[in-house]
């Protein structure tokens, strides 16, 4: 993408309305705009980001036996009186509307009924299960006090799951599948996640998981034991148990004096809620009155879970783990773009057209560049570039050129080093 082609409205001040660092840093980066309290646009680097974000979960979730779905937005509130939630989850939090007929409807800010109704419509004997239907979709719970950006906000993006199973051996099993995913998921975002026993609350059940990204400036204290750190990332290495109940604890939850772990194998971090997993058994099946089949020729409730993750938070999440005083440094797998090329002799015919050259035959190697080919100086591209925070720059000026050189900069390390024209791909494949 040229940049001159594509809307990147990036602001030289820090807007005096924003307190936390992602906040600051999407403004200032041209990837979202605030239009009302608690409500944003995606610009167009922000929304690429959310792809790139919501492809991964899409992949993992996948693997796992995940059917993609759409729910619809606004729901009907029959349904929610029929699962018995109407009064207990749909608080004020809770956008409500009337169609032109004088129907109650309600925007979602969850779809666990919407999957129980597709369950019902489609699903008929054992057979047919496991099953998980998912969504990556709009929500909206109207936050008493929206702040921080999208960090809290009205309107947001997230991922939301919903599995079946025949019995509940099975179904926690479903479960543990997710949990792995979530931390595989998290690992290749290039993000520290941290995964914690936590309260069901109104989700219902009696096991559910907590994932907090470890950032410096998180809302929550996090105390773990350090050998979670091995075992996240070697999790094929681990029984699946053990890993689920190791010790990890938000600060209203961490006792000092109670601790079960010694002082030198503590880990005391920050971090940010970017997801959360449930399993709650026939909570919703049982209370909808949704039967299937089972092997024995007898109507039974299926069991299951529901997982969520928050798409546009994890956007915030990440910027609020990684960041300078230049702005933003993006992992490679979620940056909006992988390489940044800046022309910084745009008037130079001749360096236009190399860059030009390199542009294309990158493009078709399948790398996902964006080149500035504008008329802005050498500072303020320079400065730009570091503010989006693309993982990888290519330098060409018209001195360079003369040498048959171009620089390459890594954002993350902040180191240079000259590369010859014709060996940029093996550079940037590396």
């Amino acid at each position: 993408m040229r940049i001159t082609q594509f809307h990147i409205p990036t602001l030289k001040e820090t807007p005096s309305d924003a307190s936390v660092i992602s906040h600051k840093l999407m403004l200032k980066a041209g990837m979202i705009r605030q239009i009302a309290s608690g409500l944003y646009t995606l610009m167009p680097l922000g929304l690429r980001v959310v792809q790139k974000i919501s492809n991964i979960i899409r992949d993992e979730i996948n693997k796992i036996g995940g059917s993609e779905v759409l729910f619809p937005i606004v729901q009907n509130n029959d349904v929610w009186v029929r699962s018995g939630r109407e009064k207990g989850y749909c608080g004020p939090e809770t956008l409500r509307m009337k169609d032109r007929n004088g129907v109650d409807m309600l925007f979602s800010p969850t779809a666990e009924e919407s999957a129980q109704l597709i369950f019902e419509m489609d699903i008929k004997s054992y057979k047919q299960i496991p099953v998980a239907f998912y969504q990556i979709n709009t929500k909206f719970r109207d936050e008493i006090r929206p702040r921080f950006g999208l960090m809290r906000c009205r309107e947001f993006i997230m991922m939301d799951c919903y599995s079946f199973d025949v019995n509940e051996d099975l179904a926690r099993k479903t479960y543990d599948n997710y949990f792995c995913a979530y931390l595989e998921m998290f690992k290749k975002m290039g993000l520290v996640a941290v995964p914690m026993r936590a309260a069901s609350g109104e989700i219902g059940g009696d096991l559910s998981h907590e994932f907090h990204v470890i950032a410096e400036t998180g809302e929550s204290g996090i105390f773990y034991d350090k050998k979670l750190d091995e075992m996240r990332q070697n999790i094929g290495n681990f029984n699946i148990d053990d890993l689920k109940n190791v010790y990890a604890k938000t600060d209203d939850e961490h006792s000092s004096e109670n601790c079960p772990i010694a002082k030198e194998n503590l880990v005391e971090k920050r971090g940010i809620e970017v997801g959360h997993i449930f399993y709650y058994g026939d909570k919703y099946s049982k209370q909808m009155d949704i039967k299937i089949q089972g092997q024995d020729g007898k109507l039974f409730h299926p069991v299951g879970g529901c997982y969520g993750i928050g798409v546009t938070r994890i956007m915030a999440a990440a910027i609020e783990a990684n960041s300078d005083e230049k702005g933003i440094i993006w992992h490679k797998s979620i940056a909006p773009f992988e390489v940044i090329l800046l022309n910084l002799s745009p008037k130079d015919e001749n360096c236009v057209k190399k860059c030009d050259e390199i542009y294309e035959k990158l493009k078709l190697q399948g790398i996902d560049i964006l080149y500035d080919d504008s008329d802005n100086s050498a500072g303020f591209k320079f400065n730009n570039a570091d503010l989006i925070g693309i993982p990888t720059q290519i330098i060409l000026g018209s001195k360079s050129l003369e040498q048959g050189e171009v620089e390459i900069k890594e954002r993350k390390t902040g180191d240079v080093k000259k590369v010859r024209i014709e060996n940029i791909n093996d550079v940037i494949r590396v």
